[in-house]
């Protein structure tokens, strides 16, 4: 890239940051009927350019390009990097794909009723943004320290006693788990003497020794914090109580936020501590190569298996969806767990389609419970709604690809899995909990249709309104996303494709992000020495 398009890789995070600002200074202005127009219209400006930046940097990951900006031209692994890859780029597209809608929804009324709501939603934006495109460890805590607090605010966005409830102990637990990121980076910068993802790469299987058991120790201790960020069982019982409290265009967009967990787990267990890093005195992976591949696989599919008897148990539409994203999470990190480029396809597939449909829903989910009168969205007879068929049909789109069932996207990357894990170990458990978790989603969903649109009594016309078109044309938006994936699989599934392999090619990934390293055995040729030397390179300026 060359010109001003050179600065992209850093737009997602500036422009989130800038429009916040603004709308900060612009503070609470309403007009007469108490909306936020200014407020709304340049958010929602905001958030249609985030997405087109975030094409633009997919059409240029496309190309096998990996961009990698430094902030201050100061080189990688002294300086901060900013990296897009294939995967990076996914993330950006998908959380813009996601926040356009949700913000479209809120602007229908859910942003008046508390302070601040677009400028909190840009720094979330930010965060998430940030998260997805730092190239190291110590600013992957601040982006989601940027994006956590941006949403304590939102969870509590409309007031009420069960959401300061629900709240405080999402508060509480996540300075928690930030406090045990915190303590794992350390150890991981203390033992290797660096923090930046590609050095890291190159420097973990060189760990020997008791130093080795101690990086261990800091790995599992990562795993324990994007766990729980991630909602890996047993580390994910907060999640549905939490997500069903929210509003539904913050537990939409809380969708997203779990993806940062997974994104983490991939990028530094995965990578960094997976068998693809640079080769080491104890083999391809070094002696801490597959940390997490005992554990990962059986506590995803315990997961899954978990929130499938959560969702046959709730007894709210909002814990529903609720559940079923905890089950997608098990399904995507049970993907992860198989360490292979076929399956970490499957993965980044189907993660993009249950983010959209899991949007969806929550958004559906208000929509329904407005036209139920008292009943809201609990589980339980009540008047019809004012627009069965519209909403069924809905309802339908969204069981059928959450299931796992021909011809949504859900299927795909479901059979997209189960072919990975041919000749694994426990290909045959994971089949099991895969067929019997989409049985038991299905059976779920079909329970609250049921329950929703045949067991009712009394007259419509009793009070029921018809859904706002903004609100409808919002939750539409992302269903036909999750079913343009299908038409467009082809293309999706080469991508994917192709990112999962780039996932593994931890050498291109090091040249790029390291300047004057001159190949893999330019760097495997140190001993390890306690702290490894910086890798020798003085680079020439980089014009930006």
């Amino acid at each position: 890239m060359t010109g001003w398009t050179q600065h992209l890789p850093v737009l997602p995070v500036l422009l989130p940051a800038a429009t916040a600002i603004v709308l900060l200074g612009l503070g609470d202005q309403r007009d007469g009927a108490g909306r936020l127009c200014a407020a709304r219209r340049i958010a929602l400006a905001s958030a249609a350019l985030a997405l087109l930046i975030a094409l633009q940097l997919a059409a240029v990951a496309d190309t096998d390009a990996l961009t990698v900006y430094r902030l201050g031209d100061w080189p990688a692994p002294y300086g901060i990097v900013l990296v897009v890859d294939r995967l990076a780029a996914l993330m950006l597209v998908l959380t813009a794909l996601v926040a356009l809608p949700v913000l479209l929804y809120a602007s229908d009324g859910w942003d008046a009723r508390g302070r601040h709501f677009h400028a909190l939603f840009q720094f979330q934006l930010m965060g998430l943004n940030g998260a997805f495109v730092t190239g190291d460890l110590f600013n992957l805590f601040v982006f989601f320290e940027v994006l956590l607090i941006a949403s304590y605010v939102l969870m509590l966005h409309g007031g009420g006693a069960e959401r300061l409830r629900v709240g405080l102990h999402y508060v509480v637990l996540n300075l928690c788990a930030s406090a045990l990121f915190l303590i794992g980076v350390a150890l991981v910068y203390g033992l290797t003497g660096t923090l930046n993802l590609a050095d890291l790469a190159l420097r973990v299987p060189r760990v020997l020794g008791p130093d080795a058991v101690l990086l261990k120790a800091a790995g599992l201790l990562l795993l324990v914090v994007f766990g729980f960020k991630a909602a890996l069982a047993p580390l994910s019982l907060w999640l549905p109580a939490t997500y069903a409290a929210a509003s539904a265009p913050v537990a939409a967009m809380f969708a997203i936020m779990t993806k940062v967990g997974v994104y983490a787990i991939l990028r530094v267990h995965g990578v960094v501590f997976g068998d693809f890093a640079a080769a080491g005195p104890a083999g391809p992976g070094g002696s801490a190569a597959l940390l997490v591949q005992p554990l990962l696989l059986p506590l995803a599919l315990a997961g899954c298996v978990l929130a499938g008897l959560g969702a046959l148990a709730a007894a709210s539409l909002p814990r529903l969806v609720a559940w079923l994203t905890v089950a997608s999470v098990g399904t995507m990190l049970a993907a992860i767990g198989l360490f292979g480029a076929a399956a970490w396809s499957a993965a980044l597939y189907y993660l993009a389609n249950s983010t959209l449909i899991v949007a969806a829903l929550f958004l559906w989910a208000e929509l329904l419970a407005d036209q139920r009168g008292e009943a809201a969205g609990r589980l339980e007879p009540a008047r019809p709604v004012a627009q069965p068929a519209l909403l069924g049909t809905l309802l339908l789109l969204a069981a059928v690809s959450a299931a796992g069932l021909p011809p949504l996207p859900g299927f795909i990357g479901k059979l997209m899995l189960l072919q990975a894990s041919a000749g694994h170990a426990s290909a045959a458990l994971l089949w099991t909990v895969v067929l019997a978790v989409g049985f038991m989603t299905l059976l779920a969903l079909a329970r609250a249709g049921v329950l929703l649109f045949w067991n009712v009594h009394g007259d419509a016309a009793a009070g029921a309104a018809a859904a706002p078109p903004r609100r409808l044309a919002a939750t539409v938006s992302l269903l036909a996303a999750s079913v343009a994936m299908s038409v467009a699989a082809a293309p999706l599934l080469r991508y994917s494709d192709a990112a999962a392999r780039q996932l593994t090619d931890r050498e291109a990934y090091a040249r790029a992000v390291l300047p004057g390293l001159g190949g893999p055995a330019a760097d495997s040729a140190l001993p390890y020495t306690g702290l490894i030397p910086a890798t020798p390179a003085t680079p020439a300026k980089v014009p930006r």
